[in-house]
């Protein structure tokens, strides 16, 4: 007993060593935001939506992801690249579901890429995410051209932030009715940007912006006949109305049944987005739970000093058995955090590459089937214009 105590208390010693060096490999996490946090955000919801002539149709494209090399080579293995594509997908769809939740809009829907059928294009870049913090670049546009957001929104989680039931299991499944967005704050507050921007808008100027809407997606349909209809302000470069067709104009009729045909598809694409939404939010919400108890946990150790040459002490010995201990449940917790973000992407990768192939009998993946769609729409457009001498 007497030699087995030193051995084991040298070699104790020697594994919090060899563990502090190579607890040097992890990521180096900064947790300021590139602008500030957005705080606490209250979403600007009222009871009663705009009537229909101003409700203003919006579609966000599913979101870029802006990776540098420098954050590439520091966060390396543990960023995972292929969760931060599935981000891309999930993270406009919470924006989505924040603005119907204001009440505030019309038709909101996640798409592929832009549309020319709505009226308020949408674009998000995801610069940071790692469930400490959330750092994302909003540009939203009009149809007319009109630019109402170009702005960097940043949110910052604490601890309340990811509660207890966060921890779900088979015997306590996720709830998707009762869970709480961590980084909602930001949602809200793009979607206030927005209202505030509409706010300033005439009436006239929103009734304008629908038939300029009409108007660019006739001219997607048939630039030879409908170009003439808009006109672009060479210093604003923005579109304006030269003039309307008449409603009982053939084409005008078949542009609007083309419309209604295209915004038939483009809700079964946000359908499928609702969907991928749903397969992908359990294990995503858990994988972004560890995450954030992990950069936590490493914040936790690189404040918490220890000098090696005062071991002999009680109390160093308590810090430093604290310290072992510590490093072997991050050690396990590495394992756990690999294991997550390997099944997250296994899990979400089927549901991200097709849509149904049934579903308009179009193919691949949901952005091919968008443009393969487009193209349909032209030829039959065309086709439907023609005269029977024609055909």
């Amino acid at each position: 007993m007497s030699l087995y105590k030193p051995i084991q208390y040298t070699t104790f010693i020697i594994l919090i060593t060899l563990g502090a060096c190579s607890q040097t490999r992890l990521p180096t996490v900064e947790i300021e935001p590139v602008r500030p946090s957005v705080g606490d955000v209250k979403l600007n919801h009222v009871s009663q939506p705009p009537r229909s002539s101003l409700q203003i149709d919006v579609a966000i494209n599913v979101f870029d992801v802006r990776v540098d090399e420098s954050e590439a080579l520091e966060f390396g293995e543990w960023i995972f690249t292929e969760i931060r594509d599935n981000e891309s997908h999930y993270l406009p769809y919470v924006l989505r579901n924040t603005l119907l939740e204001s009440n505030q809009w019309g038709a909101v829907r996640v798409l592929p890429s832009n549309d020319p059928s709505v009226d308020l294009q949408i674009k998000g870049s995801v610069l940071a995410s790692d469930g400490k913090q959330i750092v994302l670049h909003v540009i939203a546009t009009d149809s007319a051209g009109r630019v109402w957001l170009n702005q960097e929104y940043a949110d910052i989680a604490i601890e309340s932030d990811f509660p207890a039931d966060t921890r779900y299991s088979r015997g306590s499944p996720f709830d998707s009715t009762t869970f709480v967005e961590p980084f909602q704050d930001i949602y809200n507050q793009i979607s206030n940007s927005l209202v505030e921007f509409r706010q300033n808008l005439t009436e006239q100027q929103i009734i304008n912006l629908k038939r300029i809407s009409q108007m660019v997606y006739a001219t997607d349909l048939a630039p030879e006949s409908f170009q003439r209809n808009l006109i672009k302000d060479e210093e604003s470069q923005l579109l304006s109305l030269v003039s309307l067709p008449a409603k009982e104009d053939p084409m005008v009729e078949r542009v609007n049944a083309m419309r209604v045909r295209h915004h038939l598809f483009i809700d079964t694409v946000d359908e499928y987005y609702a969907s991928l939404f749903e397969k992908m939010q359990p294990a995503y919400v858990l994988w972004r739970k560890y995450s954030f108890e992990r950069i936590n946990e490493e914040l936790d150790a690189r404040s918490t000093p220890y000098d090696y040459q005062d071991y002999g002490r009680s109390g160093r010995y308590l810090t430093l058995t604290q310290r072992y201990d510590r490093y072997r449940w991050s050690k396990i917790f590495e394992m756990e955090y690999q294991d997550i973000s390997a099944g997250f992407n296994d899990e979400v990768a089927p549901a991200i590459l097709t849509l149904n192939e049934e579903v308009h009998g179009l193919s691949g993946t949901m952005e091919e089937q968008y443009i393969q769609w487009r193209r349909i729409l032209r030829q039959l457009f065309e086709l439907e214009a023609q005269t029977p001498e024609q055909i």
